[in-house]
């Protein structure tokens, strides 16, 4: 039995890695940064991804390893503190990315079944309650991981294009529609920073790197792979950002920040409408905890592999590297301390960094990997402003998730250089 990946597989990698809990949990907050322009807010989202996947495009291509980002980061900067910084940030980055589709299930769950009636109750127990579900089902098949994120790709795609369809459809003659002109839009540094604060919805696209060893003919199918993958996205979250912001008022979206996607598709299905997206985002959240759950442990288990973590993380327990463990106990942590918007941001600025070293390695090696090197330097340089203008921004509105972002990274930097001149002595 062949374990190659033809090019329809690998595009569902990358769809599958995007349309995650990203979309569920950070659309109503879009529409609060970006107002009528949220549409352009994920578009301004959607070019830095479409612009750094060339890096990827052409890193997969010459470097193929399961190692993906990892491998990529190493190749360009060798095994150092500042390799191994960025790709612990990387590893941070998954329990970030956990926390926020934990979150996302937490406030759309109550509203199907709620436990108490504390509706914050209700989110901390659904919240943490699904991490341990999903740590436990990683434990114990990985293959039931891959079977759940399989169907949920197919079951979350049929009910978003519905929604699009439908949701479209009521648009017509909708009062709500004058909300997308020009004149309900916020400012081009408040759409742009809009739209880095919400980029985690995008950055699942980088899986397609852990898997370019397996895909067939890969000259030609790693780059369709990504390309196909990215602008489907970039055009579906466009489609639901129009028709969430032309379906409901600026005041309802506001008071369902957390779960507006369910209350969008109110408008043209009533109640049925707000149960059938409820439990989509259930699915997508659920089967995203689960497939990144296995990912941040496999990173966490590559970065020890390159002696940039300590040995101890290439321990098994109950068969799994305990990267697992340490990722799922990470990530109940994040989930009940910190809020929606400080998790967003902090996964964004790990993001946009990450993607930007990679993008400065693809200007680099641009010699080597038959790159045109004016587009990951314009990745690398567009990475830059975005980290400068979504800190700027998010200094004023939420100077925790600045903290947090920040407090990350130099941790990372910090621990690193203190293992390496610990286990690499002069």
């Amino acid at each position: 039995m062949s374990n190659k990946i033809g090019l329809k597989d690998a595009i569902s990698i990358g769809i599958g890695g995007m349309v995650g809990g990203g979309i569920f949990a950070v659309l109503g907050l879009a529409v609060s940064l970006a107002q009528g322009g949220t549409p352009v807010a994920f578009l301004f989202a959607g070019v830095l991804a479409i612009i750094t996947s060339y890096s990827y495009v052409k890193l997969s291509k010459k470097y193929p390893d399961r190692g993906g980002t990892v491998k990529f980061i190493n190749q360009g900067f060798g095994e150092s503190v500042f390799s191994g910084a960025i790709n612990n940030l990387l590893w941070i980055s998954y329990i970030i990315m956990l926390s926020l589709y934990a979150s996302a299930f937490g406030s759309y769950a109550p509203n199907l079944l709620p436990v108490t009636q504390n509706k914050t109750l209700d989110f901390h127990l659904f919240a943490s309650g699904i991490v341990v579900l999903a740590t436990g089902i990683n434990y114990y098949s990985i293959s039931i991981v891959g079977r759940i994120e399989s169907y949920a790709v197919i079951i979350k795609l049929i009910i978003l294009l519905a929604f699009i369809v439908l949701g479209a459809y009521g648009l017509i003659g909708n009062a709500n529609l004058d909300q997308l002109s020009l004149s309900h839009w916020e400012n081009p540094i408040q759409l742009f920073a809009g739209g880095m604060v919400i980029f985690v919805a995008y950055e699942g696209f980088e899986l397609i790197a852990n898997a370019a060893p397996d895909i067939v003919n890969p000259e030609r199918n790693i780059a369709k792979a990504y390309t196909y993958a990215v602008v489907f996205v970039i055009l579906l979250y466009l489609a639901i950002a129009v028709v969430t912001v032309g379906s409901l008022p600026f005041q309802e979206i506001r008071k369902a920040q957390d779960y507006v996607l369910a209350e969008a598709a109110k408008p043209m299905l009533g109640q049925a409408g707000f149960t059938i997206i409820t439990i989509a985002a259930l699915i997508s959240t659920f089967s995203a905890i689960n497939a990144t759950l296995y990912g941040g442990s496999k990173v966490n288990y590559e970065i020890a592999e390159d002696s940039e973590l300590p040995n101890h993380f290439l321990a098994q327990l109950w068969g799994q590297p305990i990267g697992l463990l340490v990722t799922a106990m990470a990530t109940l942590v994040l989930v009940n301390t910190l809020q929606l918007e400080s998790i967003s941001t902090a996964g964004s600025i790990g993001f946009i960094l990450i993607f930007g070293m990679v993008n400065y390695v693809g200007f680099k090696l641009a010699v080597t990997t038959g790159a045109k090197k004016a587009i990951p330097l314009a990745g690398a340089l567009l990475c830059l402003v975005a980290l400068v203008i979504l800190i700027g921004q998010q200094i004023g509105s939420n100077l925790t998730g600045v903290f947090v972002s920040l407090g990350i990274i130099a941790f990372c930097f910090v621990i690193e250089w203190i293992y390496q001149r610990q286990s690499k002595p002069n």
